[in-house]
């Protein structure tokens, strides 16, 4: 199951959907559309947010608020690498949290601001998509009371090869705040705890190399432990 189906298929109008890492607005544009969504969008690498703004038309709906920021613990300044590859920046390899540098790849640096979930004090938060390439954990720590008074679902992309540890670290937190967290595959649901990782995570992290296992299982899908049994039965 993809991102899209899972959230429309979760969708609670009337509730404020929280797209981090939206880049140029593949999925932010269809959950703006979703019946009665609100939509928050965050996307801190100025040329990508110029085109998510301008993906939107010329006047921005009223219930669609664009932000020029990372997401992370606490709110600050932080630098974003870029990856340079054939001589074009990688963009879907921007992260906060990886050193380019120590993999002889040459990068772009871009001072961005970075705010924290939790001190945004939101209301309504029925879903959270999260795609920032290594920098889940410290995103979802800034995030921790904006989950426990929410409640919201959330897919993660989680990945080895951006941030080591990240398939153990961002599941177990968000299983300590009540949440389950699942993987789909080959039409079926399973536990995370059932990802093979030396078989379903296995990638290199130099973005001049695109290989990868198959499969290659990244998102991670979390539902409010009090509802996750109701909530699997309408994600089939």
């Amino acid at each position: 199951m993809d991102e899209l189906s899972f959230h429309t298929r979760l969708h609670r109008p009337g509730g404020t959907i929280l797209d981090v890492g939206a880049h140029d607005g593949l999925l932010a544009l269809p959950l703006s559309r979703l019946p009665g969504a609100r939509l928050v969008a965050f996307e801190p690498l100025p040329p990508a947010f110029a085109r998510l703004r301008a993906a939107f038309g010329e006047a921005l709906p009223p219930h669609v608020s664009l932000r020029a920021e990372a997401v992370g613990a606490a709110a600050g300044e932080v630098m974003l690498s870029v990856p340079v590859v054939a001589g074009a920046p990688a963009e879907q390899w921007a992260s906060l949290a990886k050193d380019y540098a120590r993999l002889g790849v040459e990068a772009e640096g871009w001072r961005v601001p970075v705010v924290a979930l939790d001190g945004l004090a939101l209301e309504g938060v029925s879903a959270i998509k999260l795609d920032v390439e290594g920098h889940e954990y410290a995103a979802l720590r800034g995030a921790r009371e904006t989950l426990l008074r929410c409640r919201p679902v959330l897919s993660i992309e989680l990945e080895e090869r951006h941030a080591e540890g990240s398939t153990w670290a961002v599941p177990g937190f968000l299983d300590a705040l009540g949440f389950d967290c699942l993987f789909h595959l080959a039409g079926a649901w399973h536990p995370w705890s059932a990802l093979d990782r030396a078989t379903m995570q296995r990638a290199s992290p130099d973005p001049r190399d695109f290989r990868a296992s198959d499969p290659y299982v990244f998102t991670c899908f979390a539902l409010p432990r009090e509802h996750a049994a109701a909530m699997q039965l309408r994600l089939g």
